[in-house]
C-alpha cells in the first residue's frame, strides 16, 4: 500500500511541475522554434521532481525544512492538479479554467502544505508522536 500511495504522489508531483514548469517558464524562455526544448526541460524538471518525491516518502525520518518542503510539494501538487484539471473536466467551456491551478490553489496548496507540514515536524521533533 505504501507503495501505490509513493507512486500516486509521484504522479500527482511530476504532471503539477511539468505543467507549471512549462506554461509559466520555459516556454517564456524558449524561443518560438525550439518548443521541443521547452517540452524536453520540463519533462527533465518534472522527472527531477517525482524522483525526489519518491525518494523522501521512503525515508522515515527527516528534519523541520525537509518535511516542510516534502508536504508542501504534495499539497502544492495535490491542489495544482484539482485546480488545473478540474475545470477542463466539470466545466470544459470556461477558458479561464486552468488559470485556478496555476494562481491559485496550487500555490494555495503549497503554503498550506508547507506550514502543515512544519507544524508536523515540530510536533514530532518535540515528542508527540511516539
Amino acid at each position: 500500500m505504501q507503495g501505490f500511495v509513493r507512486g500516486v504522489v509521484a504522479a500527482l508531483v511530476f504532471a503539477a511541475v511539468y505543467f507549471f514548469s512549462f506554461w509559466l517558464f520555459f516556454v517564456q524562455i524558449v524561443p518560438d522554434g525550439v518548443m521541443w526544448l521547452a517540452t524536453l526541460l520540463a519533462l527533465l524538471a518534472a522527472a527531477l521532481a517525482a524522483r525526489w518525491v519518491w525518494r523522501r516518502m521512503g525515508e522515515g525520518g527527516g528534519g523541520v525544512f525537509t518535511t516542510a518542503l516534502q508536504w508542501a510539494a504534495i499539497a502544492g501538487a495535490a491542489g495544482f492538479c484539482g485546480g488545473f484539471f478540474g475545470p477542463m473536466i466539470f466545466a470544459p467551456e470556461a477558458n479561464q479554467g486552468p488559470m485556478l491551478g496555476l494562481f491559485i490553489t496550487g500555490p494555495l496548496g503549497f503554503i498550506g502544505g508547507g506550514a502543515a507540514g512544519l507544524a508536523y515536524a515540530l510536533w514530532r521533533r518535540r515528542g508527540g508522536a511516539a
